[in-house]
């Protein structure tokens, strides 16, 4: 199909909630992609931070195709051994002592919030249910996770929303202390704000924060749907924060491109969700889970992490050097970097870069977010770079 029919059964077919960009994608290998037309181009969006391994990364295909031969699906009324695995392997690396897997980072936000509900009332009974986010925050599209979203943006149509969500700006301990009364159960922040601009937290703050909350019993929530899985640097982006959440949550990066997330608990949650208290039909997928293994199978190797921080310091470095005066800042951690833009919108950029064969992504109002797959090489970097600066100069 060329892309006019794909357009055209689009138009035809679908809830028109998205405003796509003008191609259609047909393949991609590592960290190209091809359209329709046969065009290339170099991926610095890998699906949202999901491609996490790179397009049609071998070790990955085999794993997802010699699982989908076996067994695809049999709901989590019986045992299957990906998920065990699974499970095994992500609580060895992060520290954390359970885990739950869903099928999204919204889903697996739910389920955090439903911890942490439950984890108070269990413990000091009703009326103790607020939970803190930050201002910039996203945590996903269900009524739940979009209420926990600190934009004011995504709060409208949908009333009424969830109670129980308070929202205090990051970096600000005055702020977040004078928000904890009584009646909060939780803090949920991002390590580093994705959606919301790429704004990484400061490292005193969060120390600060760990520190003032467990004093009083109030849970950390740390959502690394985009941060976690190498995405920084780190294994876990709590990791180079040097702080313990009491839950964290997963998603994107985890399956590599098919959908699967993680909520991974400490001690003291690990028995609060009971036989019947939550649950997913889709949740820890045969085929999902032989995803997620191959994709820890290749970020656990040895010094693959450092070449990310490497990566993603030469991306930083590189973008500071042009001063281009219309770059305000260059910032983020790994490889996920934020661009903020000055006189320039990040979604004219998006869009005149796709132009030019690079595929990027906006974040806020002024940010132009890069979150290519951890696997691109040094010249794909290059040559990636170098379509952003060319257009930058000329603009």
């Amino acid at each position: 199909m060329n892309l006019d029919y794909i357009k055209q059964l689009d138009s035809e077919n679908v809830i028109q909630n998205y405003a796509r960009y003008n191609v259609a994608f047909k393949k991609g290998s590592g960290s190209l992609l091809y359209d329709t037309e046969g065009k290339e181009y170099i991926d610095f969006a890998s699906g949202i931070g999901v491609i996490s391994v790179g397009h049609a990364n071998p070790h990955w295909v085999k794993a997802v195709s010699e699982q989908a031969g076996r067994l695809a699906h049999v709901s989590n009324l019986f045992y299957t051994q990906p998920y065990a695995v699974l499970a095994e392997r992500l609580i060895k690396l992060s520290g954390m002592k359970a885990a739950f897997f869903a099928n999204s980072g919204a889903e697996a936000n739910e389920g955090a919030i439903k911890i942490a509900r439950k984890y108070s009332n269990d413990k000091y009974g009703d009326g103790r249910y607020t939970i803190i986010t930050l201002n910039q925050s996203f945590h996903g599209r269900t009524m739940a996770t979009l209420t926990a979203t600190g934009q004011p943006a995504h709060h409208k149509y949908f009333h009424p929303f969830v109670e129980g969500f308070k929202y205090v700006p990051p970096n600000d301990i005055k702020a977040l202390t004078d928000a904890l009364d009584e009646k909060v159960c939780a803090v949920m922040v991002e390590g580093i704000q994705g959606e919301g601009g790429v704004n990484p937290l400061e490292q005193d703050y969060v120390k600060e924060l760990v520190k003032i909350i467990s004093e009083r019993d109030v849970l950390l929530i740390l959502d690394e749907v985009q941060t976690g899985i190498g995405r920084t640097g780190d294994m876990f982006c709590f990791q180079g924060l040097d702080i313990k959440p009491d839950i964290v949550t997963l998603a994107k990066g985890l399956g590599g491109g098919v959908p699967i997330a993680a909520v991974l608990v400490n001690d003291k949650c690990k028995d609060i969700l009971s036989h019947g208290t939550h649950g997913t039909t889709y949740g820890g997928n045969l085929i999902c889970c032989a995803a997620a293994n191959a994709v820890l199978d290749i970020v656990t190797e040895p010094r693959f992490l450092d070449q990310v921080k490497a990566k993603g310091e030469k991306i930083k470095e590189t973008v500071k050097g042009w001063n281009s005066p219309l770059i305000k800042e260059v910032r983020g951690k790994g490889l996920m970097i934020g661009i903020q833009l000055k006189d320039l919108g990040p979604k004219k950029a998006v869009a005149d870069l796709l132009d030019r064969g690079l595929v990027t992504l906006t974040a806020g109002t002024d940010v132009l977010r890069l979150l290519p797959p951890l696997t691109i090489t040094e010249e794909e970097i290059e040559k990636g770079l170098e379509i952003i600066r060319d257009y930058l100069i000329k603009k």
